[in-house]
């Protein structure tokens, strides 16, 4: 996949740290135990991000103890190969970033295709 725009990884990481300061503080609040990191490289396909743990809705049950963070991963090269400008590669970061921290709070792709926000 060759991107349409070069970016810096450190620019990238900007966009996507913006993204997640436009989540509003009540709701951000409430985000726990997720980390978000950039990757470079993207696996084959289509993918803007990925989102793996136990969304908060499904956390009742949990487990005593150290749990490992969930994780949400942005995707670099899949955006960036899809945008020309750096405007274009902010709005599909925050779109991203969004639809992989609905996740973590339990909203599924039918649900985020039914707003919009897939």
């Amino acid at each position: 996949m060759v991107a349409l725009i070069e970016m810096s990884t450190e620019r990238f990481e900007q966009l996507v740290a913006e993204a997640l300061e436009s989540i509003p503080e009540d709701l951000a609040r409430l985000m726990d135990n997720v980390g978000v990191f950039v990757d470079d490289h993207s696996p084959p396909g289509n993918l803007f991000g990925l989102y793996h743990g136990t969304p908060l809705t499904r956390r009742e049950n949990y487990g005593i103890g150290m749990v490992m963070p969930d994780r949400i991963t942005i995707y670099k090269q899949t955006i960036c190969a899809v945008c020309r400008t750096e405007d274009a590669v902010r709005e599909q970061a925050r779109v991203t970033v969004l639809h992989e921290v609905a996740h973590h709070f339990g909203i599924d792709d039918d649900r985020l295709d039914e707003l919009g926000w897939s």
